[in-house]
């Protein structure tokens, strides 16, 4: 992955959304985010990220079911789920039903360095430097 990656950043929270925005383009990431999937899939229709993270609980569409769409769209974008909501678990199990693939969610908050660790394993190479 070249420097200077781009991110989406997908949370119905703005002031989680603006954070992790400000954390990543401190770091010389290409940083957009989104407030809804419907948002970001907007979005993505111009612009392909290399790595997006998703807050699974949105409204309308969920987490899980726009990381279907961003996949089928970009395969080679990495997604990192999260979650602070306790109705995860129950998206997960329906998930499984349906023969889905097991997915990781790692649980909000989340520490910024601990994100960064995470999102420099995905993309090596990309330290956010252009």
């Amino acid at each position: 992955m070249p420097p200077g990656a781009k991110i989406l950043i997908v949370d119905d929270d703005n002031h989680v959304a603006e954070t992790l925005e400000l954390i990543f383009m401190a770091r010389g990431y290409k940083v957009r985010m989104a407030l809804s999937a419907e948002d970001a899939i907007e979005l993505i229709a111009d612009w392909e990220p290399s790595l997006a993270i998703v807050d699974v609980m949105l409204p309308r569409m969920n987490g899980i079911q726009f990381r279907d769409v961003l996949q089928s769209n970009y395969p080679n974008c990495q997604v990192i789920l999260m979650s602070g909501h306790p109705g995860t678990e129950d998206l997960l199990q329906s998930n499984r039903r349906d023969g889905q693939p097991l997915l990781e969610i790692l649980a909000k908050p989340l520490h910024p360095t601990h994100l960064l660790e995470i999102v420099a394993g995905m993309l090596p190479g990309a330290t956010g430097e252009a």
